[in-house]
């Protein structure tokens, strides 16, 4: 099958979307599908105000359209709500295609926090966005919840996966030679440094050990400037990163408004339990154990976050590996596969297809 999709998030941007998009076409392709992946890097860019190493293609339509004609695709997937996924809507409206769209980013409450945009006008927006798409795939049913109740269709649920192989796992915390002198416990903070990810919570809460950032974004120079007892890494190729969440002691997570978080997923797949809210995100990656609903495996889920990191520092390294391997690649490739929509040439009807 022929698979278009169309993203404005896409290398050399490192980001849970990324990640997952960068993973789910490798499934695709070893699964015997053509993918077709159209991206900023494809187009004349210009940057994203406010959100340092993320460029926007500037007027992409009429080469999207043109890439669309000569790829002639069986499906078309549009996964981020950008420029290239607004002109990538046009192209299907114009000519009556169906297409499937993804919910990856709570934007809205990323506008409000960078641009005091009232949410009601970015749900509006973005439900507007969605409003032709033939199933909008969400991560978590918190999420799935949250639009419905904003007056989203045609949701569908989409789970994420995590890379055991890269991500491995030691029964004991590792060390690293970048954190070797730091007073033990090392509570991690993996992702953007922006507004959405809350994470001077994080940087702010009572610890009596070592905090390690790794990650750049928007906020990180007046956040260099506040806490001056953090160690930040920075950006990190995947095979570091894997090394460096499996020298930290807990993986705390300090968003509120996350629509998945693979990140916690990754640390946790190296044995690294997580510390985080009880907000979606931590509560869909974090599920109940089943003896004992009040608890999380793999973790622990708190309003006080550092009484969380605390408590996260008893979780066996073990049971964050067995949580993480709870979620697949296979799995959630197989769900894309499900929730596509087949364009039917010269008749405007869509159909579910299956693999």
């Amino acid at each position: 099958m022929k698979i278009a999709l169309i993203t404005d998030a896409w290398r050399p941007q490192i980001n849970g979307v990324v990640t997952t998009l960068v993973e789910l076409v490798e499934q695709l392709n070893a699964k015997g599908h053509v993918v077709e992946v159209i991206h900023p890097d494809l187009f004349k860019t210009r940057p994203c105000p406010g959100y340092a190493g993320i460029d926007l293609a500037v007027k992409p339509y009429p080469q999207l359209a043109r890439q669309l004609d000569a790829f002639a695709p069986d499906v078309i997937h549009v996964a981020t709500e950008g420029p290239l996924g607004w002109a990538a809507r046009k192209y299907c409206l114009k000519h009556s295609l169906p297409f499937t769209t993804a919910f990856h980013t709570r934007f809205p409450e990323v506008l409000k926090a960078a641009l005091r945009i009232p949410l009601w006008m970015g749900y509006a927006i973005f439900r507007h966005f969605h409003k032709q798409s033939a199933g909008v795939l969400v991560p978590t049913q918190g999420v799935m919840r949250l639009l419905d109740g904003w007056g989203f269709k045609n949701l569908r649920s989409w789970t994420h996966g995590v890379d055991m192989r890269l991500f491995g796992y030691a029964d004991t915390v590792a060390q690293h030679p970048d954190l070797n002198d730091l007073p033990r416990p090392i509570a991690l903070y993996v992702g953007r440094v922006s507004y959405e990810k809350n994470i001077d919570s994080f940087l702010a809460m009572p610890w009596h050990g070592s905090k390690v950032v790794c990650g750049v974004g928007p906020l990180e120079k007046e956040l260099k400037n506040k806490f001056h007892h953090v160690r930040w890494l920075g950006v990190l190729s995947r095979d570091e990163l894997a090394r460096v969440y499996a020298s930290a002691d807990v993986f705390t997570f300090p968003s509120r408004n996350e629509t998945f978080g693979l990140v916690m997923l990754e640390a946790m797949a190296c044995g690294t339990p997580v510390a985080a809210y009880p907000v979606d995100g931590p509560l869909e990656v974090l599920r109940p154990d089943a003896d004992y609903p009040h608890q999380r495996k793999g973790g622990v889920l708190h309003e006080d976050l550092a009484y969380a990191s605390l408590e996260a520092l008893k979780v066996p390294r073990s049971e964050a590996r067995v949580q993480a391997l709870s979620f697949s690649w296979d799995e959630s490739t197989r769900l894309f596969e499900q929730h596509l929509v087949r364009i039917r040439r010269n008749i405007c009807v869509g159909e579910e297809v299956h693999p």
